[in-house]
């Protein structure tokens, strides 16, 4: 980015995870000795880019986030908050408490993602400073098919038109609150963030990503994430 803008990041981090733990908060589960959480934030605590941090987290967890939070030094996370009944109510109460910190820039990633990239986080923040909003994703590596409802293909979709999107995703700050505002009032649930700015007028630049880049929502991806966790480790000794 040429000017130096400033920075917030918004890691909503309210979701139960019933599909991996049975109801435990899976944003808290440990992968190599500490919470998911713990890595996900630690990448957004040691960019240059990022100014202040805030959390959204479940009323339940909210007490132990907090104290997460203090004993690792955390310093950027300026705020945790409570966050809403869907990921989207919570990143709006994340962009509330932005307003009055003077952003330029929102970036909001999935707390369960803990192998973004400094790359990554400074590629999305380039272009949504640029454009206005960006999505890092990556392309499908299978065939997609749209069924009638049934067993049966409607149709094969050109797989060179598709994107498996992931967070981060970045926006310059007054679209994206002005998206989630507007969504808050009429009742629009969107997706993801984008979808939102989608739905609101706005255009949203793709970055490509990366497929380690995994969101940890099942047993399966946390067996995965351990796998790319070692991978990781041998390469950076």
């Amino acid at each position: 980015m040429s000017d130096r803008k400033r920075v917030g990041a918004i890691i909503p981090a309210a979701g139960k995870g019933k599909r991996l733990s049975g109801g435990q908060s899976k944003q808290l589960l440990e992968l190599d000795g500490k919470p998911i959480l713990l890595h996900t934030v630690e990448h957004f605590q040691s960019s240059s880019e990022i100014d202040l941090i805030v959390v959204a987290a479940d009323s339940e967890n909210i007490e132990k986030i907090k104290n997460l939070i203090q004993l690792h030094s955390l310093s950027k996370v300026k705020h945790v908050v409570l966050g809403g009944a869907e990921r989207q109510d919570s990143v709006f109460e994340g962009l509330r408490v932005l307003q009055s910190e003077e952003v330029d820039l929102v970036i909001v990633h999935d707390a369960v993602r803990p192998f973004v990239t400094q790359k990554q986080i400074h590629s999305v923040l380039r272009a949504a400073s640029e454009v206005g909003a960006a999505i890092v994703a990556v392309p499908p590596k299978d065939t997609i098919k749209i069924s009638q409802g049934n067993s049966y293909v409607q149709t094969t979709l050109p797989r060179e038109n598709l994107w498996i999107v992931q967070t981060p995703q970045a926006f310059q700050f007054p679209l994206l609150y002005n998206s989630h505002k507007k969504a808050h009032l009429d009742g629009y649930r969107g997706t993801d963030d984008a979808s939102i700015v989608e739905w609101f007028g706005g255009k949203v630049q793709i970055v490509e990503g990366s497929y380690d880049n995994i969101k940890i929502t099942t047993l399966a991806d946390l067996e995965l994430a351990q796998l790319i966790s070692r991978r990781l480790l041998i390469k950076n000794t």
